[in-house]
């Protein structure tokens, strides 16, 4: 009596775990978002396999056809782009399902974050520069916390990652100069991280809604924001691990 919710990854097959590519050869009854998941995940399915396409399905439609094929003994996979635990509105199925005596076990994904990041060759965290990542969204139809309105967060000056904002950027914008930062801080757009037509856009924080709007980007992408993202960062900000002064358990550092 168990649901196994996995992540599919940003985009492409291959980047599914090992662990979720086993757990869809052996399903019975595959529940994915169509407008979201990579079909080509499913040549991994078995060819007797049930496959559900939820994307015109509200919670306990979704739930109860999965109840019904677990009850009838069915291994079934519940497909989520990306990981689970980053907007994947699992929480409330994960409710409805233990209502019903069915446990859940999660098998993490690789995030649309760090699949943009890869995708971009940038790295979210620089020595003397940032050390924190925050991952959020600006606020549209569903609010955001108070406290976690982007304007505040930002005043942080880290490295800002927005899912499910790409439709908002005036908004962005106006939040990050609100928090101080400069209008030419870089900021980098990934379109559809790791599909065939991934787009990667490098703008600024003074540019981002025009350069959104002349590449006709309205979904699908994930903003990354700060001054981690620039390519002239000098050797200051270089790492101690790899710095040949250094000493640490493994090696001893020279004069």
């Amino acid at each position: 009596m168990k649901v196994y919710i996995v992540g599919a990854g940003p985009g492409a097959s291959d980047l599914i775990t090992v662990r979720g590519m086993k757990l869809l050869q052996q399903a019975d009854a595959i529940f994915y978002t169509d407008s979201l998941v990579n079909d080509e995940l499913l040549t991994y399915t078995k060819k007797d396999a049930r496959i559900f396409c939820t994307s015109g399905m509200h919670l306990k439609q979704i739930v109860s056809l999965m109840c019904e094929e677990v009850k009838n003994g069915k291994i079934v996979v519940r497909l989520h782009t990306g990981d689970p635990s980053i907007y994947g509105a699992t929480m409330e199925q994960i409710i409805l399902l233990k209502k019903e005596g069915i446990d859940v076990e999660i098998v993490p994904g690789v995030s649309s974050v760090f699949a943009a990041a890869a995708a971009a060759q940038v790295e979210l965290t620089v020595p003397n520069l940032t050390q924190t990542v925050i991952l959020t969204r600006a606020e549209g139809r569903t609010p955001v916390p108070e406290k976690e309105q982007l304007a505040s967060l930002a005043q942080h000056h880290c490295t800002i990652a927005l899912f499910l904002s790409a439709t908002l950027t005036k908004k962005v914008t106006a939040a990050f100069l609100e928090a101080g930062w400069g209008e030419h801080t870089p900021v980098v757009v990934v379109y559809k991280a790791t599909w065939p037509d991934e787009k990667i856009v490098r703008t600024t924080v003074g540019t981002l809604h025009e350069d959104m709007q002349r590449h006709g980007i309205r979904q699908h992408a994930l903003i990354l924001a700060g001054w981690a993202l620039s390519n002239e960062l000098d050797e200051s900000y270089r790492s101690k691990l790899y710095d040949e002064t250094f000493t640490h358990g493994y090696r001893k550092g020279g004069k």
